[in-house]
């Protein structure tokens, strides 16, 4: 009997391992690196080489792309550097003495993945293609990309510029924060102006998941001899949004569409708890004041659901007028240790000021918003 027992005891474990195994390859991605994430939380879905440093290609132009951005001054024209713009591979057709704008070059960028596009901006935002690279990797630091480092804006092969599928994950999570970036890399063509003088001609994106996956937002699609295919891409549905990447692969398309099928039989938006019956004292008038919090949904594994924690963050005080509407606090949602939401809590009605119960540093405390 126990000679029983022993044999299967050992054919369950077989079969759990095999089960193991057989779930873990079942997705069977030509990608070397891959990586899948739910936006707004960052929870990995899947991964494979996720940490293993590769060359990125065009994917690149994601960071050169919010730099461009948080630069501001969109709109302004300028005559492009003609020596930024003398450079390999793919283009969006800059010449000597063309005038642009820095919104036209961000089309440039991300859709036909313009190095010359690449490069102009980063002459434009920093005054040379060495100080924008600093900057990439001043951002890269500041958003906790350990594992990656710049060399080009453009992304063509060059020692030393690499990333990890999960870097480059994490940062196509938060340019896709950004609305003016999430426009563009969900365009799948777009008029634009340039030249000299500037007219208008249609530039057209390269991703093709915009065209073949339900849902398809983005994002960028990358290739360099050294580096092979590269793809991140973005899918939003029900509420859920994902972002996948693939470094190295022979079959992106595929292989995304994989990932994108899995990780969404896996989330799902789950409404949240965003009631909430704490008050708070307005200094100096014996009042107190109700908040309120707007509905919103966060996107989790069923299992996450359990684990996840509330926090409210209010004054005990607040100081001067209040009127309806103005934010107070907010409601912070936890998983884990870290904070995956935040919602803003605000006053749910007016209280007058009275100031006569206030000294002079509780008036200037107020004037700066500073509550205790």
């Amino acid at each position: 009997m126990k000679k029983v027992f022993a044999f299967l005891l050992v054919l369950c474990v077989a079969f759990s391992l095999f089960g193991t195994f057989a779930y873990a390859d079942e997705l069977s991605l030509s990608a070397v690196s891959a990586i899948l994430i739910e936006a707004e939380t960052g929870t990995v879905l899947y991964s494979k080489n996720a940490d293993e440093q590769r060359a990125m290609a065009s994917t690149t132009k994601i960071m050169t792309a919010i730099l461009t951005i948080e630069a501001g001054d969109l709109d302004r024209e300028f005559t492009v550097d003609p020596y930024a713009i003398m450079v390999e591979g793919t283009s969006m057709g800059l010449r000597e003495g063309d005038i642009v704008s820095r919104r036209d070059l961000l089309y440039g960028i991300l859709l036909p993945s313009g190095n010359d596009a690449a490069n102009a901006a980063a002459v434009s935002v920093a005054g040379s293609i060495s100080s924008f690279v600093s900057k990439m990797n001043e951002k890269a630091e500041q958003l906790g990309l350990e594992k990656t480092h710049f060399v080009t804006p453009s992304g063509l092969d060059a020692e030393g510029h690499y990333t990890t599928a999960r870097d480059l994950a994490n940062l196509a999570a938060y340019a896709m924060k950004n609305e003016l970036f999430r426009e563009i890399v969900s365009c799948k063509s777009k008029e634009v102006e340039f030249g000299n003088p500037p007219y208008k001609r249609t530039l057209y994106n390269s991703n093709k998941m915009l065209s073949r996956y339900e849902g398809a937002v983005g994002v960028k699609t990358g290739f360099t001899d050294n580096a092979r295919r590269c793809l991140v891409s973005a899918a939003e549905r029900d509420g859920v949004t994902l972002i996948a990447v693939t470094l190295n692969a022979g079959d992106d398309w595929n292989d995304h569409e994989k990932m994108l099928d899995r990780g969404f039989s896996e989330v799902f938006a789950y409404p949240l708890e965003t009631g909430c019956s704490a008050k708070v004292s307005v200094a100096g008038t014996g009042k107190e004041i109700g908040v309120y919090a707007e509905k919103a949904t966060l996107t989790l594994m069923p299992a996450q659901r359990q684990k996840l924690e509330r926090r409210v963050l209010l004054p005990r005080i607040v100081y001067g007028a209040v009127k309806k509407g103005d934010k107070l606090g907010s409601l912070e949602y936890f998983l884990d240790g870290k904070c995956v939401k935040s919602i803003p809590l605000f006053a749910d009605g007016d209280v007058a000021e009275e100031c006569d119960g206030l000294n002079f540093w509780q008036k200037l405390l107020s004037f700066f918003g500073i509550y205790v």
